[in-house]
């Protein structure tokens, strides 16, 4: 590990000598993640890319490698799409995730390499860090922040930053590992 990584630890997303409180998936960190499960997959990844929303956020408060939400930009979450865990456009006729929501949620994307580029159907999709409901309110299996620690990590990273979830902190359970990473 280097100060330049992120990693999750009980405390939180640990980054340049921060702790920032985080949510993590309602099924907790899971070294076996599959579709749907809710889990935190365990392992190291990469920031591959990311995405904003330019009607939310302006162009100056983000990196410049970072592309632009648009109105037809969705994520394919269905494992028989041959597209499965890529970035897609709309019309699409598979199951997706709209990557510009009604919510914060995704004003700003960092996307992870799980399961990317070549997905192997129903390993987990769409395994992002972006902005947080609420604190401690866990996610569908993304690292959720504030928007101001968001905002802070995206302006310090760049594409092939790495991302450590350590596998010791598999089968905690939800509950357990929510209330630590508050």
């Amino acid at each position: 590990m280097t100060p330049a990584d992120l990693v999750l630890t009980p405390m939180g997303l640990r980054f340049a000598g921060r702790v920032l409180p985080c949510s993590i998936g309602r099924g907790g960190v899971v070294a076996h993640k599959v579709e749907g499960d809710g889990g935190t997959p365990a392992g190291l990844h990469e920031i591959v890319g990311g995405f904003f929303r330019p009607d939310r956020l302006p162009a100056s408060a983000v990196p410049a490698w970072l592309t632009r939400i648009g109105p037809r930009d969705l994520w394919s979450d269905d494992v028989e799409d041959p597209d499965y865990n890529q970035h897609v456009t709309a019309p699409h006729g598979y199951s997706h995730e709209a990557l510009r929501r009604p919510d914060p949620l995704y004003d700003l994307v960092l996307v992870t390499d799980w399961n990317w580029p070549l997905a192997h159907p129903g390993r987990g999709s769409a395994i992002f860090i972006h902005e947080w409901r609420a604190a401690r309110v866990p996610t569908a299996g993304c690292i959720a922040l504030s928007r101001s620690h968001l905002l802070w990590v995206a302006q310090r990273i760049v594409p092939g930053t790495r991302l450590i979830v350590p596998e010791t902190l598999a089968g905690r359970g939800a509950r357990k590992a929510r209330r630590d990473l508050a």
